[in-house]
């Protein structure tokens, strides 16, 4: 492919997810692959134009004849009415009181959009999660709403799991054709793959699903017309059995390999313990890079050791470090070796594009999340949504039990939002404290992070103790449970609200105006020996080595000391 060519197409697809904000990554962790047992689904919403906060909707009895009304996710735009189900689950966020997990992102691919369908890949998250008490039946649910009222967004990768299979579910429209007043169009292809137990797998807006069994309906499900489809638009000839949905429907470039598939390799590598597969992760650098797409990475791995929440956690916080790709290591860094580039994604020097790195943390995360279903509990008790708000490389998660019957005040929806500051709202918190630490990335985060790992794992030690007495609850009433799981899911949620409230203000005492201030062994602050009001001399660290050298060479000899 010409550079003209890659350029515009890399062009094209970031102006893509930075104006609809579809830049998400999804890590899907079978049972057999977790280290309790439990099924892992994390979930990085990022958008510029997306607000931290924690859905929720109780489930309910409905009447016939009601009527349900659509609104696109991303908009507000009103897209129809559907009829409501009789009978509705509570949902939490990305699951649902069954311990069902939806989460998604993005892959755009070919321009097959229906403007006059209702639903839209939000939708079919969200209501999804409100009727289905599995993930086959969501997968279900989510294509018959397709079929019958027509599939609005663009391309899509679904995560859907609940407390004993994992699958991928790729889906993308089949545009606009009117006959009669009518889209004959209507509905969507799609392919689902359940990732088989024991492996891990990973989606970061591209396609990732190639080549599928034909008469596997056990490990494989997909529309009756995906490939018949493909031929009548001309978009392939070949036969069945090497029909590639995300070849054909999502063909691979520049900027889905750089911007997309990238992530998928980095989550690979670390969970890997650098080997993908029987590879090491260096084998796979080209195809990251945007540089050879015949080096595709496979769906799924083994995964080094069995993986844990907080494992998962520490990916989504990861920048390529330690890659070709680390973005603390070149001058684009700063003087802080700040891992961020903002936005547009490109920029030209002497009529060349070039590219700033997306790794899987990003500055416009409203929610993520790690969602853990677990089998051997009742599903009050098993489901635990781990969620938090804003970057999170700089946010903590916190444990939301699927039984909760409220939110925390922190999460609350209506809490603030994307125009209107509020100092109760946690999404505001957390982004004050990471704006904050962009300042200077390498002096403030690493507090920032030693804080958020003790008290995730201090959490998640205490789980086992937290479920211990949410059953002897359970077993007493099962509504008792719930009001356990409740005051216990908002106090964690406000203590942590709380604890990070007293970081910001230790953050900017600490290191106010450049300086770091001194502190003894038990982290206090040493005065200068005269006044407690006046501190001891600060530390002024500078910058990082190489942001000194990009200086002299720019400056020459402008700034020498003579």
């Amino acid at each position: 492919m010409k550079k003209t060519t890659l350029c515009l197409s890399l062009l094209f697809f970031f102006l893509l997810v930075t104006v609809r904000g579809e830049a998400c990554t999804n890590l899907i962790i079978t049972k057999g692959a977790s280290k309790d047992g439990s099924v892992l689904v994390s979930y990085s919403a990022d958008s510029h134009q997306l607000y931290g906060e924690l859905y929720f909707v109780k489930g309910s009895k409905h009447n016939p004849g009601e009527m349900l009304r659509i609104y696109e996710w991303d908009s507000g735009k009103y897209l129809g009415d559907i009829p409501q189900a009789t009978e509705t689950y509570t949902q939490i966020g990305n699951m649902n009181e069954h311990q069902v997990i939806i989460t998604e992102t993005t892959f755009g691919g070919l321009p097959l959009e229906d403007s006059t369908a209702i639903m839209d890949y939000g939708s079919l998250i969200y209501v999804t999660l409100q009727r289905a008490k599995s993930a086959r039946e969501a997968i279900k649910i989510m294509t018959d709403f397709v079929r019958e009222y027509g599939y609005y967004s663009a391309g899509e990768s679904f995560s859907i799991a609940d407390k004993d299979e994992a699958w991928i579910l790729e889906m993308i429209g089949k545009g606009v054709k009117m006959v009669n007043g009518k889209n004959v169009n209507k509905g969507a292809v799609w392919v689902a793959v359940r990732i088989p137990d024991g492996y891990i797998s990973a989606h970061a807006n591209h396609a990732r699903i190639t080549t599928f069994p034909l008469n596997d309906p056990e490990n494989c499900l997909y529309a009756p017309d995906v490939i018949d489809f493909a031929r009548e638009m001309g978009y392939y000839k070949g036969s069945n059995k090497d029909f590639s949905f995300s070849d054909t429907y999502a063909p691979l470039d520049f900027g889905s390999m750089r911007g997309c598939e990238a992530r998928v390799w980095a989550a690979f590598n670390i969970l890997g313990g650098g080997m993908i597969g029987d590879k090491p992760y260096t084998f796979y650098e080209d195809y990251a890079m945007g540089y050879n797409k015949s080096n595709r990475l496979p769906l799924y791995i083994k995964p080094k050791e069995k993986v844990s929440v907080k494992m998962v956690a520490d990916v989504m916080r990861d920048h390529y470090e330690g890659t070709i790709l680390d973005m603390t290591k070149d001058v684009g860094a700063g003087g802080n070796a700040l891992p961020y580039r903002w936005r547009p994604m490109t920029f030209t020097v002497d009529s060349l594009s070039y590219t700033n790195e997306r790794a899987i943390a990003t500055q416009q995360t409203g929610f993520w999340m790690v969602g853990q279903a677990r089998s051997w509990l009742p599903d009050e008790i098993g489901g635990i949504l781990w969620f938090g708000v804003d970057d999170a490389s700089t946010s903590t998660l916190t444990p939301i039990y699927v039984g909760i019957q409220r939110v925390p005040e922190c999460f609350r929806v209506g809490n603030g939002d994307m125009m209107t500051y509020s100092p109760t709202s946690a999404f505001w918190l957390f982004n004050r404290i990471s704006n904050f630490s962009y300042l200077r990335y390498n002096i403030v985060a690493p507090e920032v992070r030693a804080l958020i790992d003790k008290r995730e794992n201090l959490l998640l030690k205490r789980i086992s103790v937290i479920d211990a007495a949410a059953m002897t609850f359970y077993k007493k009433s099962p509504e008792e449970a719930r009001e356990f799981v409740t005051d216990y899911s908002v106090n964690t949620a406000q203590d942590m609200f709380n604890t990070w409230v007293e970081l910001e203000r230790h953050l900017l005492v600490k290191y106010i105006d450049g300086n770091v201030k001194r502190t003894g062994p038990d982290g206090h602050f040493l005065n200068n020996g005269s006044s407690r009001t006046i501190p001891a001399p600060p530390i002024q660290p500078g910058y990082t080595e190489m942001w000194k050298r990009a200086v002299k060479s720019d400056a020459g000899d402008r700034l020498q000391v003579k």
